[in-house]
């Protein structure tokens, strides 16, 4: 059987009672009887938020470490140690803390993130120019072609890929490799941390057929009830229902479910996949109905979307606030700027004319902001002969990175950051 050392990527034919590399004794071995045949991977980074922030402090290596918000807020991200506590992304952080309370709770810092989740990605570039990005820390990757290229096959490409990761960005990966992207993510998640899993041809409807329906991409938890309000909580079960009834029942998703239960799927890598829109919300310490309370709230989302945005070199022209109720019930306003914008001050100001005509007595627990309608950022905040504003609001927030790049994040930040008494 076919198998690659994933500590010094020797490849050899393993004996049946071979459990150690022959070249260097290590037990981490990689073997597939399609280990050479198989193109498609998934690579997702382990706990990426948390990992990043114990890589800048190795005082929490051995720490449980919830990156979130305040305790009216939720887990955006948490380490392995946490998990093992049962905390999990989207806990509410009052639960996290209580199934956790000795947990060192970071606030998020979603410069420093994109900064890293690129320097993965250009590695992952370097690899194939078919990388499909699918978040800040996940990827698809398409190698087919490039064996004579890595002077190797796929998979031992991959494990020299996560090798230089974990050496020069300092974040460990998840790998899953099959022949289609639904499997390759779903083989992604089986292992984890730095875990390499594998689900070839052969194998592909025996492994699936007792997995949940919830294990298919793309059922979440409402898709997921319906499923089992209907008898269906296995993939085995999907399979004995036609491609008809499927759609007929659950939509364009029926049609999908018929096809990822037999382990097919015709989607290929895209490259140049962008995103669809970028968001940031935070929920509320106390809830809030002043303007000049949730217009503090406010600038610190739109400085957040404005990194996103340079950080991904992309400008948006429209803008929407997201607020939520006391009791629940959620807002939207959007505006459509004439020309896109990358400036925090730019959507901050089209938030702020979104959010006064809503502040009339309600009481908010959340504010949001989130930009779609995507350019490209040669486009955005063109300079007016008439009114040198947007040229001044560029000078200044260039000038406040480069501080913060040189001293840090909290190093400068705008009066309007502070709330007044």
């Amino acid at each position: 059987m076919h198998c690659i050392c994933k500590e010094c990527t020797f490849q050899f034919k393993r004996e049946s009672h071979n459990e150690r590399c022959p070249q260097c004794s290590s037990p981490r071995l990689l073997t597939h009887p399609e280990l050479n045949t198989l193109n498609i991977a998934h690579i997702d980074c382990d706990a990426f938020y948390a990992s990043v922030e114990k890589r800048d402090n190795p005082t929490l290596k051995n720490k449980p470490v919830i990156v979130g918000g305040g305790k009216r807020g939720v887990v955006a991200a948490c380490c392995y140690i946490s998990r093992i506590k049962g905390i999990h992304s989207a806990m509410p952080m009052y639960k996290a803390l209580k199934a956790c309370p000795e947990a060192e709770i970071i606030s998020p810092n979603m410069k420093k993130y994109i900064q890293v989740g690129r320097q993965i990605k250009n590695l992952m570039r370097e690899t194939t120019p078919l990388v499909e990005s699918l978040s800040i820390d996940e990827a698809f990757l398409d190698l087919s072609g490039t064996q004579k290229l890595h002077n190797g096959s796929p998979a031992k490409t991959l494990v020299k890929l996560t090798q230089r990761i974990e050496t020069e960005v300092g974040i460990t990966t998840s790998v899953g490799l099959s022949y289609n992207k639904f499997l390759a993510k779903t083989a992604s998640d089986i292992e984890k941390p730095r875990g390499f899993s594998i689900i070839g041809r052969v194998e592909a409807t025996n492994f699936l057929s007792h997995r949940p329906v919830g294990s298919i991409w793309g059922v979440g938890k409402s898709l997921g009830n319906q499923l089992a309000k209907d008898g269906l909580t296995t993939v085995n079960q999907l399979r004995e229902i036609s491609e008809h009834n499927l759609t007929k029942k659950y939509g364009k998703i029926g049609k999908r479910l018929f096809h990822f239960a037999r382990g097919e799927d015709n989607r290929t890598v895209q490259p140049n996949k962008k995103s669809k829109s970028i968001s940031k919300e935070t929920t509320f310490n106390k809830n809030i109905k002043n303007i000049e309370q949730l217009l503090h709230q406010l600038w610190p989302l739109c400085e957040s979307i404005s990194n996103q945005l340079k950080g991904k070199e992309m400008a948006a022209r429209t803008i929407t606030i997201k607020l939520k109720t006391s009791s629940f019930k959620t807002i939207t306003r959007s505006r459509t700027c004439q020309q896109p914008t990358q400036l925090a001050e730019v959507i901050y100001q089209e938030a702020k004319l979104l959010l006064k005509p809503e502040v009339n007595g309600i009481i908010y627990r959340l504010i949001g902001v989130a930009v779609k309608q995507f350019a490209q950022p040669d486009e955005a905040d063109q300079t007016d002969l008439l009114d040198s504003k947007i040229e001044n609001i560029s000078k200044i927030e260039g000038a406040m990175e480069t501080v913060r790049e040189k001293f840090g994040q909290p190093s400068i930040i705008k009066g309007r950051a502070f709330l007044k008494d």
